[in-house]
């Protein structure tokens, strides 16, 4: 049913207003306030396209929720989003990403959607059998898609997997930049300090917003990655090939949403998306 009613919502958009449904804006999904570091990415790619971004701030954090949960708040929202309408959509966390991707572009087949998921490959590439710690929610470490993104790159990296459970609650909470989650951090990666990682990957959309501090602890030779970049690329690909990049030469809006009844959700989020401005 789903997959009709795009169907019909994109034809009569096309028929009845042309180009406007190049002027539609496109969704970004989150469980809280961390896709912001996907959006950052997607403004700085397609500055003149308008966004919606969504946090789903009341029931985070998704990483430790059961996988039925996730998929059914994921898809919830998407249909939401639809409703709007938009003409593409970013799953801006690893959780709902593994959760209801798939399923969702069973749904919406015509629909532009991008998932998110570890940046694993670039990790694994970028030196000759490079040691790998990609730091993840519990959920993401434990689902099926991460275990076979793992096996991709098992010859080519030695890969750890290390679930985090905790740390994407201080961003959620605005304390980023806090001797708190410093500390937080000394405890967590202790065991990979001295030189036994070469790299880390921020498996969690909210990790970038404390990659200066995962820096600081594991050391200058440790390289960072995530996968905010690539994720708005390929957004801006499949937009690009559906024929819907905005025809604006002006710089595009960001509305942002959340589920939360605490305004400094909102606020949270200009302040985050403007730390990158």
């Amino acid at each position: 049913m789903g997959n009709t009613n795009y169907k019909i919502q994109k034809q009569n958009r096309i028929d009845n207003e042309g180009v406007e449904l190049r002027r539609q804006p496109i969704g970004v999904f989150d469980s809280g306030v961390g896709g912001i570091s996907v959006l950052r990415e997607c403004v700085k790619i397609m500055p003149n396209e308008d966004f919606i971004y969504y946090g789903d701030s009341k029931n985070a954090p998704y990483g430790t929720k059961p996988t039925e949960v996730v998929r059914e708040l994921t898809i919830a929202q998407v249909k939401r989003f639809l409703e709007i309408p938009i003409k593409g959509c970013v799953i801006a966390c690893n959780s709902a990403t593994s959760a209801a991707v798939r399923v969702l572009r069973e749904m919406y087949p015509e629909l532009p959607l991008v998932g998110i998921e570890p940046a694993l490959k670039p990790a694994s590439l970028y030196k000759r059998d490079p040691r790998v710690l990609v730091l993840a929610t519990p959920m993401t470490i434990k689902e099926e898609k991460f275990k076979n993104l793992l096996a991709k790159y098992e010859d080519k990296a030695t890969i750890y997997g290390l679930p985090c459970p905790g740390l994407m609650e201080y961003v959620e909470e605005g304390k980023y930049d806090t001797s708190e989650v410093s500390n937080f951090l000394e405890e967590l990666l202790a065991p990979y300090r001295g030189g036994v990682i070469d790299a880390v990957v921020l498996g969690c959309t909210h990790y970038p917003f404390v990659k200066d501090k995962i820096s600081q602890v594991l050391g200058p030779g440790v390289r960072v990655f995530d996968g905010g970049e690539g994720t708005a690329r390929e957004m801006r690909r499949r937009i690009d090939v559906a024929g819907l990049l905005t025809d604006k030469t002006t710089r595009g809006e960001v509305i942002f949403e959340n589920s939360s009844e605490d305004k400094s959700k909102i606020e949270l989020c200009n302040r985050l998306l403007n730390m990158y401005q």
